[in-house]
C-alpha cells in the first residue's frame, strides 16, 4: 500500500495540487492516512469530518434539498461534498456511507459507501462519485475498507483526469 500512497503524493506534488477530504463514515481516517505520508504538508490543504447532515451543509455546501430528496448516503450527496471541497483545494475526496453495525436500507445496505471525487481543471470542476459495497462485517473493518477503496478510486480518478 505504501507505493499506492506514494503514487497519489507524486501526482499531487508533480502537478502542484492540494487535496482536501470531506469524511463522514470514515471519520477522519482518510485524512489521518494522508498525514502518515512524509511531506503531506506539500499536498494536504485541509479536511473535514462532517458526520452530521448539518455539518455537510455548513462546511461543504451540501444542499438540504439534496439530503431530503436522495438521503444523506447517496451519490448526489457525495458529489456535492466533493464539489464543496473544491472551494478549499484543487482535488477532493469525500465519503458518505453506512459503516454499521446499524443503518442501511434496501437501496444502500450496511457496508455501502459513496465516494465523491473532484478536480479543478482548466477553470472547470470535474466531479464524480463511485458506489462501493464492502464485504466486511465489523465497523472497523468496513471503515478500513472504505478508506482503502477511496484511495484506490482517487488514484484512478487522478490518472484519468490529469
Amino acid at each position: 500500500m505504501k507505493k499506492f500512497f506514494n503514487d497519489i503524493k507524486e501526482i499531487l506534488i508533480k502537478n502542484n495540487l492540494k487535496i482536501s477530504a470531506g469524511e463522514s463514515c470514515t471519520g477522519g481516517q482518510i485524512s489521518s492516512y494522508m498525514t502518515d505520508i512524509d511531506g503531506a504538508s506539500n499536498f494536504l490543504e485541509q479536511s473535514f469530518v462532517t458526520y452530521a447532515p448539518e455539518a455537510k451543509q455548513k462546511f461543504l455546501n451540501v444542499k438540504k434539498k439534496t439530503i431530503d430528496e436522495f438521503g444523506v448516503v447517496s451519490k448526489e450527496v457525495a458529489q456535492e461534498m466533493a464539489k464543496g471541497l473544491l472551494e478549499y483545494a484543487d482535488v477532493a475526496v469525500s465519503t458518505t456511507g453506512y459503516a454499521g453495525p446499524t443503518g442501511g436500507d434496501e437501496k444502500n445496505p450496511l457496508g455501502t459507501v459513496y465516494i465523491g471525487l473532484g478536480l479543478k481543471k482548466n477553470g472547470q470542476n470535474i466531479v464524480k462519485s463511485v458506489k462501493y459495497i464492502s464485504k466486511y462485517k465489523t465497523r472497523c473493518e468496513i471503515k478500513e475498507d472504505f478508506t482503502m477503496t477511496a484511495f484506490k478510486e482517487l488514484l484512478t480518478f487522478l490518472n484519468e483526469n490529469i
